[in-house]
């Protein structure tokens, strides 16, 4: 390692002690960033990096609330307001048992990046519970978000944090909290985002993860003269990412074959077509079932407690959770023939994977770039949310994809080598650096 990353890292593993999360997206940005900081000084003296690397505010409190059989439960709820340089803090709500302050803090400081890419007026934050919404009644999620918003609120607003969803928190979850921001605040403003369409949401919102990532996979793709027709790609997860990216790489002539979640993975040769994406999507979004009842109901093969990273693909799309691909995941995807890495989660793949990646130089393209359509969708519902009017589906897409293309011109810009490979990793890190490092010069030291 840089000696200069090594103090780097040294002195913001003393400062934030076991967020193991949060050191592994600090050093992989680092690594990019540190050379380049040298030689532009300006941000050296500044001391941009160190800045970023600590959140604005970070807000922990408790959330009680009462099972349906009145017995008084308790969560730990949270809100990391990471950075605000170039406009109001922006990113999900995550709920699920492993939620802790250094995952929120990863998610927090990646988000920073991420939405400086999209180009939109939107700073980074994240927030949630170690609530686990699985298994509970639609009630019992419901008093929970109540009690969660009821602290919430007084820390966010449509111009200074707009949280929006994440793992564990769909179109359910916003209802129940967006009804009790409205009842606190006795106010109707674009507070959320990923709200349902009749009451302020946007079109397309649903998808744009799914659909930005297979955009951006097919950006990358068409540097190397290819594309997704007739590629076999494997999917990780069946939420939502999972679900419109398995569409979207199907309208364009790609084949999924597998689809997971935290109990296993299914793998169906003969690709996951619209029928049968319908019915993950039933069984996801409203039976809350389990993938392997579409071993069970197409007949193919169901691979209990492991991920799919040992299926020979072209291309695959991580779009479960943080370092679901190790190592020894990347070197076999590799040797299948895997020619393109597109990441619909945040910081799915190891430092250890992403070195195998980037030896062997195939197409990486890593979360804060490639999953960024999520929240580039989101900032467009804020705008339509000002605005006070809804776009067509069709206008939606075609901002999201050109949102995508633009994202992948800065990874180009900033990431080529002289050999003519495309580093998106040192392109996504040194984009999205520089346009809140020359906020935060221009508005001086707070």
């Amino acid at each position: 390692m840089d000696p200069r990353v090594q103090q780097f890292m040294a002195m913001i593993k003393s400062r934030n002690p076991g967020e193991n999360e949060f050191h592994q997206a600090v050093q992989e940005v680092a690594e990019s960033l540190i050379p380049f900081i040298e030689e532009n000084p300006k941000y050296k003296h500044a001391k941009i990096l160190e800045r970023i690397a600590e959140p604005e505010r970070t807000i922990i409190f408790r959330v009680p609330w009462l099972d349906d059989k009145g017995e008084v439960q308790i969560n730990r709820g949270f809100r990391i307001e990471m950075n605000s340089a170039i406009g109001p803090y922006k990113g999900g709500l995550r709920l699920h048992p492993t939620v802790n302050l250094g995952i929120l803090k990863f998610l927090a400081f990646e988000q920073v990046f991420k939405n400086s890419l999209t180009t939109l007026p939107m700073g980074g934050g994240k927030g949630g519970s170690d609530f686990d919404p699985k298994g509970k009644s639609d009630n019992e999620v419901m008093r929970f978000c109540q009690s969660f918003m009821s602290e919430l609120f007084r820390h966010i607003g449509a111009d200074t944090d707009v949280p929006a969803g994440d793992i564990g928190v769909g179109g359910r979850e916003i209802g129940f909290l967006f009804g009790q921001y409205k009842r606190l605040k006795n106010e109707f403003t674009g507070v959320l985002t990923g709200k349902g369409i009749e009451w302020g949401g946007s079109l397309i919102r649903p998808e744009a993860t799914g659909y930005g990532v297979t955009y951006f996979a097919q950006e990358m793709l068409s540097t190397r003269g290819l594309s997704l027709q007739g590629k076999t790609v494997c999917i990780s997860g069946s939420g939502n990412v999972a679900q419109y990216a398995t569409e979207k790489v199907t309208q364009l002539g790609g084949k999924v074959v597998t689809s997971s979640d935290s109990n296993g993975f299914i793998y169906d040769p003969q690709g996951i077509d619209a029928e049968k994406l319908n019915f993950i999507m039933d069984l996801k979004n409203i039976r809350r079932g389990r993938i392997k009842e579409y071993a069970e109901k197409f007949g193919c093969e169901y691979f209990e407690g492991k991920r799919p990273w040992d299926i020979k693909c072209d291309i695959a799309m991580p779009n479960a959770t943080q370092n679901e691909i190790n190592e020894e995941d990347a070197k076999k995807l590799i040797r299948n023939g895997c020619i393109c890495i597109a990441e619909g989660a945040n910081m799915p793949s190891t430092p250890e994977a992403i070195e195998v990646y980037l030896k062997a130089e195939i197409l990486y393209g890593p979360g804060k770039a490639a999953n960024a359509g999520g929240v580039a969708t989101s900032g467009l519902e804020m705008t339509q949310n000002s605005m006070r009017l809804p776009w067509s589906r069709e206008e939606v897409d075609s901002k999201l994809h050109t949102i995508m293309q633009n994202i992948h011109t800065t990874c180009v810009r900033y990431g080529t080598k002289e050999n003519g490979f495309i580093n998106y990793v040192d392109g996504a890190n040194i984009g999205g650096f520089v346009k809140v490092a020359n906020a935060m010069i221009a508005q001086g030291v707070v």
